[in-house]
């Protein structure tokens, strides 16, 4: 036996015992050890890898149990030569690997239109200011929690009792808390039997697509909206109503009324996030009423609504049930768990169970059980609450961010949550540019392309998502993006031709001193700040927040100078300031245009 081919990692956080058996395996069954080879000594393979006698035998000894190796008495230690019955004979292995491709494009009958456009680099995760929307640092996954959770569903009785199952229906188990712990906090009021498990939100759309869709069928879409349901739609040959976004959700208009279905994602439309209204719910289940719709409601991201309290899914307010709900776990567990549900009438409930039987069955029955055990010990609730934590903290400070160094080239719409801003840069930005000279100095920016259907995308639009970097890294990045973004934009206002009049320090005292200034943030709400005789400074917002803070003002060398306690970091800043009527422009130390200001 060559035991050069097994290396031990001694900084590895696997176990030495683990690394050892894995690799004892692989060469058994790959062939490297021959089936009737002799192995070495327990003694003598601890001295060739310098680790303990004891390490080897606890290994050797499991490989017995298993049957991997035998033992002969007064002989040694061998493969055993049953390891290779049921195996098929390759004698010109070389051969597979010289085969021709062959064209098959001309039988694909069920091909996909997609392009499988991606949001980042599979690499992502090795640039340093990844603002992309979707993906997850793995230190936000809750290991020790899953874990328990996993130990209790793969204990010998737990087991015997989904085992039962299989093939047959939903964990009973996962069902009962997902109706009685997560449709709550949605308003939702469901019977068992109006719930059924998928592997993902995904396969709950492909699913729902199957059995309401054909050629004959309209149905209305966000635009811009989600792709891969837009992909669904156009598989099943359906016609498709664009229907446009505004600032309350998906609008509700005439267009509708041609429709047999509609799609919405209304706690955070996909991609801008904004949420949807109470007015717009009512209107939109009102027209459903009138035009016999169905509305399929993706309600991907409800748990991450930062300013005032969640609106109450579409569902909870449906009398009719018109509304089929789709949702999931939270994203960061759903990329490694893939468990999602849907909620409609039992009747629909019940032909989604047949459709799913003909493709995949239910979703593992082991992950349906640990998932049931992870929300009955309560760990799924804090940990929400821990993630909802970190996610406001990413999504106040990319926020503050923006409104510091990008305060009037950028504009990202009134949002209440969500993990990501969709974001309208300076008119002739050159966004493809920019995400490409981006990502040379380390930035990851989400394009938006794939998000529209009937109209060019905006060059000067992107997303920038809080889910896949850390906090302390998310002001840098956004101060090289600005940076960056200064750079590519010529039609910023400059210093050397401003109108107006600059104002010196005599100037500045007299206008500046008891003023009250406006501004818009760049997250759509006005800021009011009064600069007060004494040198004190307040300003406050608009918009559901209403933030305030206090600072002071003061002139110097013929800039005025401020410093908020809480906002802008509560750094000291200067600008050159330049009127025109009621207008105020503020220039930074360096010249560079920072923002508009009205004199109220």
């Amino acid at each position: 036996m060559n035991t050069t081919l097994i290396h031990i990692d001694f900084d590895k956080e696997d176990s030495l015992q683990s690394q050892i058996r894995q690799q004892l395996v692989e060469g058994i069954l790959r062939g490297s050890f021959l089936p009737g080879s002799k192995l070495p000594s327990s003694r003598k393979l601890a001295k060739q890898l310098n680790v303990s006698r004891n390490t080897v035998t606890l290994v050797y000894q499991a490989l017995l149990d298993e049957g991997y190796i035998i033992s002969k008495q007064r002989s040694g230690i061998y493969v055993c030569d049953e390891i290779a019955q049921g195996k098929v004979a390759n004698k010109n292995r070389e051969l597979q690997f010289k085969r021709q491709p062959i064209d098959n494009h001309h039988r694909y009958k069920g091909a996909w239109h997609s392009t499988n456009a991606s949001s980042s680099p599979k690499n992502w995760q090795d640039y340093q200011f990844p603002f992309i929307d979707g993906k997850y640092d793995s230190s936000l996954y809750p290991v020790t929690q899953w874990r328990e959770a996993n130990r209790k569903a793969n204990a010998p009785r737990e087991i015997y009792q989904w085992s039962k199952l299989q093939g047959i229906d939903d964990d009973p188990k996962l069902i009962e808390e997902i109706r009685s712990k997560i449709l709550p906090r949605r308003g939702i009021v469901a019977d068992r039997d109006e719930i059924i498990i998928t592997i993902g939100s995904q396969q709950a759309l492909s699913l729902i697509t199957d059995l309401f869709v054909d050629n004959t069928v309209t149905v209305a879409v966000e635009e811009p909206g989600y792709p891969e349901m837009r992909e669904l739609l156009m598989h099943k040959g359906a016609s498709i109503v664009h229907q446009p976004v505004d600032n309350q959700g998906i609008t509700v208009c005439s267009q509708l009324d041609v429709c047999d279905l509609l799609y919405t994602t209304p706690s955070h439309q996909t991609p801008t996030s904004v949420t949807m209204s109470m007015e717009r719910r009512k209107q939109l289940l009102e027209k459903a009423h009138q035009q016999d719709l169905l509305v399929i409601e993706d309600d991907f991201e409800f748990e991450s609504n930062f300013l005032g309290q969640p609106h109450p899914a579409l569902k909870s307010l449906d009398k009719e049930n018109r509304v089929v709900y789709v949702s999931c776990l939270s994203k960061v567990l759903a990329s490694g768990i893939q468990i999602a549900f849907i909620v409609a009438d039992s009747g629909v409930i019940h032909e989604l169970r047949k459709l799913r039987k003909v493709t995949t069955r239910t979703p593992p029955l082991n992950n349906q059980r640990a998932v049931a055990h992870f929300l009955a010990l309560g760990y799924y609730d804090s940990y929400m609450m821990h993630l909802h934590k970190i996610f406001f903290e990413r999504w106040l400070t990319l926020r503050e961010a923006l409104n510091i160094y990008l305060p009037n080239c950028i504009n990202t719409g009134p949002i209440q949550g969500g993990t990501a801003y969709w974001i309208t840069g300076p008119k002739n930005l050159d966004g493809q540019r920019l995400r490409e000279e981006a990502a040379e100095i380390g930035i990851l920016i989400e394009p938006v392309k794939r998000y529209f259907a009937t109209v060019e995308s905006p060059e000067n639009c992107f997303r920038m998502g809080i889910t896949s970097i850390s906090n302390e890294r998310i002001r840098t990045g956004v101060s090289k993006l600005a940076e960056l973004i200064h750079k590519l934009s010529d039609d910023e206002e400059s210093f050397s031709n401003s109108k107006g009049q600059l104002l010196d320090n005599s100037t500045l005292d007299s206008v500046l001193s008891g003023s009250k200034l406006e501004c818009q943030m760049v997250y759509g709400v006005p800021c009011v700040i009064e600069l007060l005789p004494d040198g004190k400074m307040f300003g406050y917002t608009g918009g559901i927040d209403n933030e305030t803070d206090t600072g002071r003002w003061w002139i110097e060398n013929g800039m005025y100078c401020r410093q908020w306690k809480l906002w802008g970091y509560g750094e000291v800043k200067g600008f050159y300031v330049v009127t025109d009527g009621n207008k105020m422009k503020w220039f930074d130390h360096h010249y560079a245009f920072v923002r508009h200001l009205t004199i109220l």
